[in-house]
């Protein structure tokens, strides 16, 4: 996916909630915003909101000297999602189909994203709401059929906390997994660390991803990462700044988000707040793809 001119002002505002995070010094709020202001003057259009944001990012760590700055945030969020871990798990054990049901589940974790937040959230109410919607989801007999028929699934992560929702669909899948974190500090987006504190070292290999991007983009990430894409029997895509970069990209992908802003609702016909399981337009089976190394 380009980015688009309403990506900038959003974007925009990402920056300036996470300068306010670090520090409540307004003139550093505003030496971050100047500064970002001068690097879009080199954005393209042609290049991915990841890929945008990811260079603008860079000048707010340099300015305030704080790389991670939702360091406590990422901790805090998987902390509280684990305590929801054993009410989730009950959730899709007694569900009439467990594996809609988990889906479901890892379609609702994807509310944890301060990207979009304006501030903390209730994370229980969120999911209270999120688990009681009526969800249609017409790809999904496909998605079961091309899940049952793959050998091994890559599975590319987004948020921290998210993490934990997403351990309770792997468990559900049964089969290998390996589990894609980002490969440095992006927004709130789960380092291997996260993963670890989340359980999924115990039901999936992770991979990070060689990029501190909020979102996969291949040809800049690892070789490891590029094999195990490029190999990859099914590749299950959570959120929306994976489903900006990759969206266009030929590969067997299901993307699995809730829609968040009015671009992305545009670019896949589908509502604001609705938790989508949808497949790749560019969807490209792969051949005689082996099991992970």
């Amino acid at each position: 996916m380009q980015t688009y001119l309403d990506c900038i002002p959003c974007a925009m505002q990402q920056l300036l909630r996470t300068a306010r995070l670090v520090t409540d010094d307004e003139a550093v709020h505003l030496q971050v915003l100047i500064s970002v202001g001068e690097g879009l003057a080199n954005i393209r259009l042609s290049d991915t909101p990841p890929e945008m944001a990811r260079d603008l990012y860079r000048r707010l760590y340099e300015i305030t000297g704080n790389p991670d700055p939702y360091y406590q945030l990422r901790r805090k969020s998987t902390r509280r999602a684990l305590a929801l871990y054993p009410r989730l798990k009950a959730f899709v054990e007694s569900a009439e189909d467990p594996l809609f049901a988990a889906a479901s589940v890892a379609a609702t974790g994807n509310l944890i994203d301060y990207g979009v937040l304006k501030g903390e959230i209730s994370i229980e109410e969120e999911v209270d709401v999120s688990l009681s919607m009526d969800t249609h989801w017409d790809e999904f007999p496909i998605f079961r059929d091309d899940l049952t028929s793959a050998e091994w699934i890559l599975y590319i992560g987004d948020n921290a906390g998210e993490t934990v929702f997403d351990r309770v669909f792997i468990e559900t899948i049964d089969k290998p997994v390996i589990y894609v974190v980002r490969g440095g500090p992006a927004i709130n987006d789960a380092l291997l660390e996260d993963a670890v504190d989340a359980g999924l070292d115990r039901v999936a290999e992770l991979l990070p991803s060689g990029l501190a991007a909020a979102g996969v983009i291949p040809h800049l990430c690892s070789d490891r990462l590029q094999e195990k894409f490029f190999s990859a029997p099914l590749i299950i895509s959570k959120g929306q700044g994976n489903c900006e970069a990759l969206n266009e990209t030929e590969a067997p992908i299901y993307f699995l988000l809730k829609v968040k802003c009015e671009v992305m609702a545009n670019l896949i016909q589908a509502p604001m707040g609705e938790l989508v399981l949808r497949r790749s337009l560019n969807y490209k089976p792969v051949q005689d793809s082996a099991r992970p190394a």
